[in-house]
């Protein structure tokens, strides 16, 4: 999971970018960067860390130009070392750079297929750069000088053809302007913001419409699954349908828990999405569980509030907040390695005893994906003297991996692969857990406003909406990506040099 954004303005950029990489930290924590151009020199800072402590003062003084993009990563695929944070570059044609949120599922036959037959140097093992290369590749047979509108919408269509997979980027075309494309299903968001100044329009595309909101952007619409857009330096706006789409199906986990509740993606506000699934939440408990104990309903902070004061409102249960967040301490979904979860859990939350002493307490949670966090907070819990512990997700059970840009790909990894809810709650400690329907999950996130009527729901469901997930995709990507195999990876990187890294 990343986060992207991409400015075409009349001013410096730089600092616009900063600020949206800012509120959109929570979609990557592992890695940022920013890349500029002025009169045909490009201008690049990126390393591992958050925004705040990769770009001083110094570095934003020399991200100069008008045009710009900039990326916050998750490591997905590839590795997580500073010499895969993005955006990448690369100098024919024209010059490109591109950031990328999402995950190509025929990675490694394109790899191969760049190499063999493109002709393409690959430096590092991420699909970032391999989407790069296809979008360089297609676009220099345009054979121009200088490339037209058409020219780069036929290229775009040509990575279509040969890209499969979730994705969404931006990138910057050296003296052209910014370009931004959406995977064919449109499992990943992108939005297209205007913002009016006195030398004409100013374009950015976001990841998530809250990065538009605190720029003064004003959200125009989410670009379209199979759609481009291209932005020039003079601040004209093309745009094209460069692939037919049949399934429109964003990833419904942005709702769930990726996504800035303060955020419209596909034009279904996420607060609204969790407040109804919080609605969803508490019919069924009060349907299955009439004469339940609950003295209290906690959230655990958060992404499971909206919901929690839902649940607690309907069933007429007494909300409290029981846990005292440190705001310093990064999503432990999304931190890398279960050693590094396990040990952030504590850090990240302290217990109010009073709210559990004595009482029988839901917790409500937005999700449990490995369970190891809400094994922990479980224990919390019970150590603050809570009598009786409930756990109640707002998602169903995630059973499979995801394969589209969001840290699942060992079901191995999962606490509800291949175990019943009954025996999930044994595993977290739970003296009883309730998980929502996946048909609710999705009632909850739908909107008569919106164009969308279904969703990504294969880590809930199993399938994959791309077709071309097989079981021995999924064997060979757990052996990849488990927490088992980046370990290894890290330790045989250690004294080797594998990539020409900044310095």
């Amino acid at each position: 999971m990343c986060g992207i954004v991409g400015v075409v303005g009349h001013s410096p950029v730089n600092q616009q970018i900063y600020d949206a990489l800012t509120v959109l930290q929570h979609r990557g924590q592992d890695a940022a960067g920013i890349m500029t151009c002025h009169d045909g020199e490009l201008f690049m800072r990126k390393q591992t860390g958050l925004v705040r402590d990769i770009f001083q003062q110094r570095h934003m003084l020399g991200l100069k130009g008008n045009i710009g993009l900039g990326h916050v990563r998750y490591p997905t695929a590839g590795c997580d070392t500073s010499s895969e944070a993005q955006p990448f570059f690369v100098n024919s044609p024209y010059g490109i750079c591109l950031g990328h949120n999402g995950n190509l599922t025929n990675a490694a036959e394109l790899a191969e297929v760049l190499v063999r037959e493109d002709r393409r140097h690959l430096n590092t093992s991420s699909d970032s750069e391999v989407l790069l290369n296809v979008f360089a590749s297609e676009l220099s047979l345009a054979g121009k000088p200088r490339a037209s509108a058409a020219d780069i919408f036929n290229a775009i269509s040509a990575v279509y053809r040969r890209c499969r997979g979730g994705f969404a980027v931006v990138a910057m075309i050296v003296g052209h302007g910014l370009v931004g494309f959406r995977d064919p299903h449109g499992i990943r968001p992108l939005v297209l913001g205007r913002r009016d100044s006195a030398q004409g329009p100013e374009y950015m595309l976001a990841s998530e419409s809250v990065a538009l909101d605190m720029q003064g952007f004003v959200r125009v619409r989410d670009v379209g699954a199979g759609e481009a857009v291209f932005i020039d330096e003079q601040g004209r706006l093309h745009s094209q349908q460069c692939v037919p789409t049949t399934r429109h199906t964003p990833c419904i986990f942005e709702y769930v828990y990726f996504a800035r509740p303060d955020s419209i993606i596909d034009n279904i506000s996420v607060h609204k999405a969790r407040l109804r699934m919080g609605d969803l939440l508490a019919e069924k408990i009060r349907r299955i569980w009439p004469d339940h104990d609950i003295d209290v309903v906690i959230p655990i902070p958060d992404t499971s509030r909206t919901a929690a004061v839902q649940v607690a409102q309907l069933l007429g249960i007494k909300y409290r907040e029981g846990f005292v967040k440190n705001r310093y301490i990064g999503r432990t979904f999304i931190m890398p390695g279960q050693e590094q979860r396990s040990k952030s859990v504590r850090s990240k939350l302290n217990v109010i005893d009073l709210e559990f002493r004595g009482k029988n307490v839901l917790l409500i949670d937005d999700s449990i994906v490995r369970g190891t966090t809400s094994a922990q907070i479980i224990d919390l819990a019970r150590e603050a003297g809570a009598r009786r512990v409930y756990f109640a997700s707002a998602a169903p059970p995630v059973r499979y991996p995801n394969v589209y840009g969001i840290d699942m790909p060992a079901a191995s990894e999962l606490v509800a692969a291949g175990r019943t809810e009954e025996e999930v709650a044994k595993a977290i400690g739970a003296d009883r857990l309730i998980y929502q329907d996946i048909e609710e999950l999705v009632r909850a996130c739908l909107h008569h406003d919106s164009q969308v009527h279904e969703f990504d729901t294969s880590c809930f469901s199993g399938e994959y909406v791309t077709g071309d997930v097989t079981p021995a995709y999924l064997a060979k990507l757990q052996e990849e990506r488990s927490d088992l195999a980046r370990e290894r990876r890290r330790q045989s990187r250690k004294g080797s040099l594998k990539a020409i890294r900044a310095v």
